[in-house]
């Protein structure tokens, strides 16, 4: 079933954070609601209660260019069907005001991103604005970025000189004047592979002052990948060259959600999840040629890592409290 942002922020806020995944094809498709279901292994998998989450499926302008946005929005529509205990929002990630008021009209997204983080403030206002009151007509979720993260996300590059954290009394001024329905706010993270030498973490005084001149508004994290070892280890294990590199701690994950941040954006570990299992199946398996054999691996690897995202997030488990949450609304 999809939902709007806002339906799931309002169950979650407080209490954890629901995660938003990147999607590019049908595979990470797949992986992606078998592991929000805990069907780690075949669709017909009875789904665990246990560590069934809501989710956000994510769209960015690069996904929907890559082949044919239509293709994207079939492959969720099947998916819909085939697994229809799934709660989950459809949303726009990083759009233009162009691609935001396309994807609003097209009846398909519940929720678009406005991105106008790169202009001036008083520009970035107008735009968020225009948006909003675009998309609330259509009873569709915004969200919008004030900041700057460093990292390369797409077709926008940031470099460490030019990010910016989030200013806590211009966040306010930012939500009353646009009515956007959340905020993701620079608070330490970097878009991207790499993102950090050495130890870094989040900025949780700024998180603190943000809520508290925000209190109850949804936050939203991006660049949240925590880019994994184990995963880089893998990968270069097996052909790759990745340099040493860090994300966001893991263990700062629930604490953040609990100061607010109630949506995170997980795009870069997924992707390192697919080049690990791609480079150790052609390398164990030279002779392989059939696209198949790489594909029903990341499915269910993929699977299992969103699963475990979802618990760190503190997510898993909540779905069913969802359910039971938008049923009484109706």
């Amino acid at each position: 079933m999809i939902v709007t942002t806002r339906e799931l922020f309002e169950h979650a806020y407080g209490k954890y954070a629901v995660g938003a995944y990147n999607i590019n094809n049908l595979e990470q498709t797949v992986g992606l609601f078998r592991g929000n279901l805990g069907k780690h292994q075949s669709n017909n998998d009875a789904t665990d209660p246990a560590v069934a989450a809501p989710f956000i499926i994510q769209i960015s302008r690069g996904a929907r260019s890559y082949t044919d946005k239509r293709f994207l929005e079939a492959i969720i529509r099947t998916a819909e069907e085939i697994f229809p205990e799934a709660i989950f929002a459809v949303h726009l990630d990083h759009g233009t005001e162009e691609v935001c008021y396309e994807c609003i009209e097209s009846g398909f997204y519940s929720s678009v991103m406005i991105d106008a983080s790169h202009e001036e403030f008083e520009k970035n206002v107008a735009i968020t604005r225009r948006v909003v009151e675009r998309a609330h007509e259509r009873g569709v979720s915004v969200e919008a970025e004030l900041g700057m993260l460093g990292g390369v996300e797409e077709d926008i590059q940031v470099d460490a000189a030019h990010a910016c954290l989030t200013d806590p009394d211009q966040a306010v001024e930012f939500v009353q004047r646009t009515g956007c329905d959340s905020l993701a706010v620079a608070i330490g993270t970097s878009h991207g592979a790499y993102k950090f030498k050495g130890k870094q973490g989040l900025h949780f005084d700024r998180i603190r002052a943000i809520q508290q001149r925000l209190p109850g508004f949804p936050l939203v994290m991006h660049g949240a990948s925590s880019v994994p070892r184990w995963l880089v280890d893998r990968i270069n294990a097996a052909g790759g060259n990745l340099p040493d590199t860090s994300g966001v701690p893991e263990q700062e994950y629930l604490p953040a959600a609990r100061l607010g941040v109630t949506k995170v954006n997980i795009d870069t570990d997924g992707r390192l999840v697919w080049c690990a299992v791609h480079r150790e199946v052609f390398r164990d398996a030279p002779e392989e040629f059939d696209l198949r054999t790489p594909g029903k691996r990341f499915m269910a690897e993929y699977a299992a890592f969103i699963t475990s995202r979802n618990k760190l997030l503190g997510s898993a488990g909540q779905l069913e409290a969802v359910r039971a949450t938008l049923a009484v609304r109706t």
